[in-house]
C-alpha cells in the first residue's frame, strides 16, 4: 500500500556501501506501491484482453509451435500487447514479465528482484484456446519484494474474475471466496497437469505422481490451465492442485494472491516455501496440504524437471 519515504537519520552524514543507495530506492519504490491502483489497472488490462479473446473464440487460429506440443497464437500476442500498453502507461517505473515476450526473446526469465514486477500470461491456456475448451483466461500477477501482492485472473468464456489484494481477501465476480473445509486426501478432488514435456523420464515422474495421488484421493482433474486450476482450489470448486514444469511464473503469481487470500496455502510440491521463478507449485486448503506434499513425495522429480528449492532456502 502507498507509505510514507522512509524515514532516513540525518543528524550525521550518510555513509552508503556500494549499491546501497540502490537497495533504498527498491525498498521506497516498493512502499509507494499503491495496491488498489494496481489492481484497477490489472483489471481494465485483464478486461480488454479478455474482450480479444472473446472475439477470435470462434475465428479461425492461426497456430504457432514453440515446441512439439506448445501452442503460441496471434491471440497471445495481440493480448499481451494490450495488457503490457496499459500497465506499463500507469506504472512506467516498475518491471514486466510476459510469456511472449520472454519466449520471443532467449526464453528465459529474466533474474528477480525486490522491484514491483508484474507477471502476465495473455492467454493461459493455449492449446484449451485452440480448441475452444473453455478453460482459458488471463493471469495478471504482481509482485513486491518477491512477494505476490496483486491477482487478476479472467475466464471472459466462462465469465469468471477473480481478483485479490494481499490482506483484504479474495473475490469471484465481486463476492468473497475461500478454499474448501476437506479435511481428508481421501475425499479430496486434486487438479494437475501434464505439461508439454515428452521425455520418458519427465513423463515417468509424471505418471508415478498421478498414480500416487490417484489412490490417495477421491478424484484427479485437468483442466489445461495453471492459473484457472488454483482459482479452482481458492474458490473450493478443488481442494488441492500441484504442478511440476510448467511454463514460468506468469502462470500462477496473480493466482497465488488468490489461493492465499482465500485461506488456502501456496507451497513448492516439496513442503518448501513457494518460489516465484522455481516453476513448481503446490496450493491447497490449509487441511489437506501436508498429505499432499507427503503424497507427492514418494515419487521422485525426473531428471530434467525442475527440482525442488534447497531446504531453508528460497
Amino acid at each position: 500500500q502507498a507509505g510514507s519515504p522512509l524515514p532516513l537519520p540525518l543528524s550525521r552524514p550518510l555513509r552508503l556501501r556500494p549499491y546501497t543507495h540502490i537497495h533504498i530506492a527498491i525498498i521506497m519504490s516498493a512502499e509507494a506501491v499503491d495496491y488498489d491502483d494496481c489492481l484497477r489497472v490489472a483489471l481494465a488490462a485483464a478486461t480488454a484482453a479478455g474482450e480479444e479473446i472473446k472475439a477470435a473464440w470462434d475465428a479461425e487460429r492461426a497456430v504457432e509451435y514453440k515446441g512439439a506440443v506448445d501452442l503460441v497464437t496471434a491471440t497471445d500476442k495481440k493480448c499481451e500487447d494490450i495488457i503490457f500498453a496499459l500497465l506499463k502507461a500507469k506504472f512506467p517505473a516498475h518491471s514486466f514479465v510476459g510469456e511472449e515476450s520472454v519466449a520471443a526473446g532467449d526464453g528465459r526469465t529474466p533474474p528477480l528482484n525486490d522491484a514491483p514486477t508484474w507477471f502476465v500470461d495473455p492467454v493461459d491456456g493455449t492449446t484449451n484456446f485452440v480448441h475452444r475448451f473453455p478453460f482459458s483466461c488471463v493471469s495478471i500477477g504482481l509482485a513486491v519484494n518477491k512477494v505476490p501482492v496483486v491477482g487478476v485472473v479472467l475466464n471472459p468464456i466462462l465469465g469468471e474474475t477473480f481478483t485479490a489484494v494481499k490482506g483484504r481477501g479474495a473475490q469471484l465476480n465481486g463476492k468473497a471466496i475461500k478454499a474448501s473445509d476437506t479435511a481428508e486426501l481421501g475425499k479430496a478432488l486434486i487438479a494437475t497437469e501434464v505439461g508439454v514435456s515428452r521425455d520418458p523420464a519427465t513423463l515417468a515422474a509424471i505418471i508415478g505422481r498421478v498414480q500416487a495421488i490417484v489412490t490417495s484421493c477421491r478424484g484427479l482433474r485437468a483442466s489445461g490451465s495453471c492459473a484457472m486450476n488454483m482459482c479452482g482450489v481458492a474458490m473450493g470448486r478443488l481442494d488441492g492442485f500441484y504442478e511440476i514444469g510448467f511454463g514460468g511464473p506468469w502462470d500462477c503469481v496473480g493466482a497465488a494472491v488468490v489461493v492465499t487470500e482465500a485461506g488456502g496455502v501456496v507451497l513448492d510440491p516439496s513442503g518448501q516455501p513457494f518460489v516465484l521463478d522455481a516453476r513448481r507449485v503446490l496450493c491447497a486448503n490449509k487441511h489437506v496440504a501436508a498429505a499432499l506434499v507427503q503424497c507427492l513425495g514418494t515419487v521422485p522429480d525426473g531428471p530434467l524437471e525442475p527440482h525442488a528449492p534447497a531446504p531453508g532456502g528460497a
